[in-house]
């Protein structure tokens, strides 16, 4: 399969626009492109671009954002900035890029986080002005360890210790991965179960989990005259920030919610109210396009399987099982007869 055949069944699976390194990154781990070559991405990047230049409205893609680019029928607005082929745009954030150096580094050997962050920043990926962007990218990694295992997902990065990181993927096989197989059956479950909830129902496990994030004052709306929101709370960060909340529950199965239920939630929204819409299905690209208009109040978006790993983390719906998977400390050295 041809690059451009890649990308758009990348593109047409993933539902949302993507960054060119992403999307090769994809099409690499799916078999769909076979490559010797060094610089893969900035093949992507300029064939994607030179596809645009040339046929206009009669190519199957649309860059949405430097870098970024989305299949022409999703309908999203383009960019109106000139394309630059082979140049990378500095759109990705400290983790997914961190993913496409270990990806893209041909070895599946842990690398030291300077190390990556050398190749990060001499491939462009990332801008950043921080003093210490090896350290920021290096502490986003843990925390994202630390949060998926708490939602019971596998995380995509391995820690080896003395800064050392690499990709789950690289170790599909032993007693771990059977835990992570089982605990994606459980969210997948759980999530179906959720679904058959009755709306009221939904409504109230939404507030359950409003109040395990850290929630106050929360309270689901009367069926009338709520205009489309269903639970009103306030989220307290530190005693010391009150952001206040207006929530639509979409109880989905399988039809994704449009851009014109995120206006109608905008629409709704009373004085210093921020919005979020809460849906066990998912969002349609233009309404991810909607919620972060840029000159309209941000609305939140929730779907499924956020709100599944949510649900997780906090332990409604699920319990945990502890057990202890013990290791070869990296001290230890093995001093031989």
């Amino acid at each position: 399969m041809g690059m451009l055949d890649a990308a758009a069944a990348v593109l047409a699976k993933a539902g949302e626009p993507l960054h060119y390194a992403t999307i090769t990154q994809r099409a690499i781990a799916g078999g769909l492109v076979v490559t010797s070559g060094k610089t893969p991405e900035a093949t992507m990047n300029a064939q994607l671009a030179v596809d645009i230049k040339h046929r206009g409205a009669n190519s199957r893609f649309i860059r949405t954002a430097p870098g970024l680019y989305a299949l022409r029928e999703s309908g999203l607005p383009e960019f109106e900035g000139k394309p630059h082929p082979g140049r990378p745009a500095s759109r990705m954030s400290f983790t997914d890029a961190a993913e496409h150096i270990l990806m893209t580094s041909g070895s599946k050997q842990p690398l030291h986080y300077r190390d990556v962050w050398d190749r990060i920043k001499a491939a462009g990926l990332v801008d950043s002005e921080g003093r210490t962007p090896e350290a920021t990218l290096y502490s986003q990694v843990l925390t994202e360890i630390t949060r998926r295992q708490r939602r019971g997902e596998t995380p995509r990065f391995v820690k080896h210790g003395r800064g050392f990181i690499g990709l789950t993927k690289w170790r599909a096989t032993g007693l771990e991965f059977q835990i992570e197989r089982h605990n994606a059956d459980v969210h997948a479950a759980l999530l179906k179960r959720v679904s058959r909830v009755s709306p009221e129902e939904f409504e109230a496990l939404v507030e359950r989990l409003l109040v395990a994030m850290g929630f106050e004052d929360t309270e689901v709306t009367r069926l009338s005259g709520d205009k489309g929101i269903d639970v009103r709370g306030t989220l307290v960060i530190g005693d010391v920030v009150r952001i206040r909340m207006a929530v639509q529950a979409k109880r989905w199965n399988s039809q994704n919610v449009r851009s014109d239920v995120v206006q109608q939630v905008r629409g709704s929204l009373g004085t210093h109210e921020h919005g979020l819409i809460v849906t066990t299905s998912n969002f349609s690209a233009g309404a991810y396009t909607e919620a972060l208009r840029p000159d309209a109040t941000p609305v939140a978006l929730m779907n499924g399987k956020q709100f599944a790993a949510l649900l997780v983390e906090h332990d409604i719906g699920v319990s945990k099982t502890s057990i202890d998977l013990l290791e070869i400390a990296e001290e230890v050295e093995d001093e031989g007869p």
